[in-house]
C-alpha cells in the first residue's frame, strides 16, 4: 500500500505491544528475525536512542553481503520509532544501494506500535528524504518488491515472537 510517496506497510501481531517494541529496538532480539528470509544479520553496532545508529551487516547464502544502518531519531516506549535508515560500508559510511544507483540514499522510517486485545499492530511508514525526482520515481516503482520483501521480514517476526 502506499500513500502519496509513502510506503506504508500494516500488520498484526499476535503478542503484547511491550515485548513486540522491546524485540525492534534490541540486538540480541534484531538479529533473529530481521532482514530478508533466507539472510544472516550480524550486529556492527547498536545504540537504541535519538542520535544512536543500528549497524548491521546482511549476509546471503548467495549472493554479496550487505551493510546498512539506521539512525534512530525518536526511541518512545512502546509507541513509536523514527528512524533514518541507508545502505552502508563496513565502517557505517552511507553509500548507494548495490542493486541501484537510482534507490534514495536515505529512508525516514516511522514504526507505529498500537494495541489492541493483547495483539499489536505495527504500521511502517518509509520516506525518502533528500531525494532527486529520479530518485523518488524510482522509489516508488519498487513499492511491490518492498512489500514482498517486508511481509517476509514480518513472517520471520512473528515466528520469533511465538518462540520468545
Amino acid at each position: 500500500m502506499s500513500e502519496n510517496n509513502e510506503l506504508v506497510i500494516t500488520r498484526e501481531f499476535a503478542a503484547p505491544r511491550d515485548l513486540v517494541f522491546k524485540v525492534w529496538s534490541e540486538a540480541e532480539h534484531l538479529k533473529n528475525w530481521w532482514g530478508p528470509k533466507g539472510s544472516k544479520l550480524e550486529v556492527a553496532r547498536m545504540d537504541f536512542r535519538p542520535g544512536g545508529v543500528f549497524h548491521f551487516k546482511l549476509m546471503y547464502p548467495e549472493g554479496p553481503d550487505m551493510w546498512a544502518k539506521f539512525t534512530y531519531l525518536v526511541a518512545e516506549s512502546p509507541e513509536r520509532i523514527v528512524y533514518v535508515s541507508s545502505f552502508s560500508d563496513p565502517e557505517g559510511q552511507i553509500v548507494r544501494a548495490p542493486f541501484s544507483d537510482m534507490f534514495p540514499l536515505e529512508i525516514r522510517n516511522e514504526v507505529l506500535f498500537t494495541e489492541a486485545e493483547g495483539k499489536t499492530i505495527i504500521t511502517l511508514t518509509g520516506t525518502p528524504i533528500n531525494m532527486s525526482v529520479e530518485e523518488m520515481d524510482f522509489y516508488k516503482g519498487m513499492f511491490d518488491s518492498m512489500n514482498h520483501g517486508f511481509r517476509g521480514t514480518f513472517d520471520q517476526l512473528a515466528e520469533y515472537l511465538e518462540e520468545v
